[in-house]
């Protein structure tokens, strides 16, 4: 028995730019041990295997594996996974919002002409890390940093580090280096990963990603809603009822990335009520994955 597999590009409008994913199409019966097996085969930053809803009015359940552990939610896994059931009428082109049931519980998505968006679950602010820590562990000066806004963990669903540089320029001088963001991130028990941005501009943020498990990621679509949320809280972004901003990605890894974040503010200052990531996404390439033991 085959399975079918795709391969997408997304946050992109091009293909062969952007953050890769594998798609495959039926995971029924496959092990995890398995399916972490093909995530490494298959080597991008995240994979995806989908199954029959366990909710009859959800379209599918998706399982996320990064090539070394499974992930309870991820973004452009989530995206891309999305376009994928799309395009091969898995889901009926006139349905434009649906849910996929992740493990980190249901996942509302909406496709809007070429844009496909994933709502957020609950935000959450966490721990603060200081910024001479920080600094040593991607490589930059704690001047770098800027001064009057913390480094500080927000998730909502993965945890991610947040530190604001003082332009993109100091944001390319960063370093990927795993053994210092293991010792940073406490081996991953304290975050994801690091997420370092900087202003770029009026409602535009210019950000790169680095994660002991993948190294640095093209584009982030779990973090860039906490990210949103968070240059709201400290102003780096401004704050409205309704803010729509852009984060550029992976551009210094040759693969860039537009993310866009809407976030929706009722009474609470900080949190916002409705946090959505979207994007394009690109098909690259269609085949069958061999059945493995």
């Amino acid at each position: 028995m085959t399975r079918q597999i795709r391969i997408v590009d997304v946050f992109t409008d091009r293909s062969l730019a952007g953050n890769q994913l594998a798609v495959v199409l039926d995971g029924k019966d496959l092990s995890p041990r398995l399916m972490q097996r093909i995530a490494r085969e298959m080597n991008f930053s995240e994979t995806t295997f989908v199954f029959p809803p366990e909710n009859a009015a959800h379209v599918a359940r998706i399982r996320i594996f990064t090539p070394a552990l499974e992930l309870p939610f991820a973004g452009h896994p989530t995206i891309g996974t999305a376009w994928v059931l799309i395009d091969e009428g898995v889901v009926p082109k006139a349905k434009n919002e649906f849910v996929l049931e992740e493990n980190v519980g249901p996942v509302p998505v909406r496709a809007d002409g070429a844009m496909v968006w994933m709502t957020h679950p609950r935000l959450s602010f966490g721990q603060v890390v200081p910024h001479k820590q920080v600094a040593a562990a991607i490589g930059v000066e704690e001047s770098d940093i800027v001064d009057d806004i913390p480094a500080q963990i927000a998730s909502t669903g993965n945890p991610f580090l947040y530190v604001v540089l003082r332009d993109a320029e100091m944001v390319d001088r960063a370093v990927c280096e795993r053994p210092r963001l293991e010792k940073l991130l406490h081996g991953g028990d304290l975050a994801h990963g690091v997420y370092l941005f900087a202003d770029a501009g009026p409602n535009r943020l210019y950000g790169r990603m680095f994660a002991p498990d993948i190294g640095e990621d093209p584009a982030t679509g779990s973090a860039a809603g906490p990210l949103g949320a968070f240059a709201v809280r400290y102003g780096v972004a401004e704050r409205a009822a309704k803010v729509a901003l852009v984060t550029e990605q992976g551009a210094k890894m040759g693969r860039p990335s537009t993310l866009h974040i809407s976030l929706e503010y009722g009474d609470s200052k900080e949190i916002p009520d409705r946090i959505e990531v979207g994007g394009g996404v690109m098909p690259v390439l269609r085949g069958e994955l061999e059945e493995f033991s």
